[in-house]
């Protein structure tokens, strides 16, 4: 299930796998550099695991939901750590009311709730808020 990224170029829609979404590959149109992606992608059950089971990178997902005071006050600084970390990790979010299978599977019971996945495994699992700074130092950990 490939993530539809559009050139900043000549605005062609380009598919990217979820294997090189934090790599810079080449618009198919006009061969300009398409960046690794820089903010927070939503996801569902499908694109969650493609994404996390063919990323080379760590991925911090954010588990929220629209009514949720405290995930408005977060999104600003998850859309930091994304653009932050481009290629060097992704950020993933995704609506607990949508998805409420991936919340269990993760035991969400508090929103935000931060989860940093590396090699498919997860390796912070933190509910409540937190700044860009703490999500970039999860992400940086898990890389190395």
């Amino acid at each position: 299930m490939p993530v539809i990224r559009t050139c900043a170029q000549c605005h062609q829609k380009n598919r990217v796998s979820a294997k090189h979404l934090s790599d810079t590959g080449r618009c198919g149109a006009c061969k300009a550099p398409l960046p690794p992606l820089a903010e927070p992608l939503a996801v569902d059950s499908v694109l969650f695991d493609e994404v996390v089971q063919n990323a080379t990178v760590p991925v911090l997902v954010d588990f929220w939901a629209g009514w949720c005071g405290p995930c408005r006050a977060a999104a600003p600084e998850v859309a930091r750590t994304a653009a932050d970390m481009a290629g060097k990790a992704l950020v993933l979010k995704v609506d607990t009311e949508a998805n409420p299978q991936l919340s269990a599977r993760f035991q969400v019971r508090g929103i935000p709730n931060f989860v940093v996945l590396s090699g498919g495994k997860t390796v912070v699992q933190q509910a409540g808020l937190v700044d860009h700074n703490q999500m970039e130092q999860w992400l940086r950990s898990a890389a190395s």
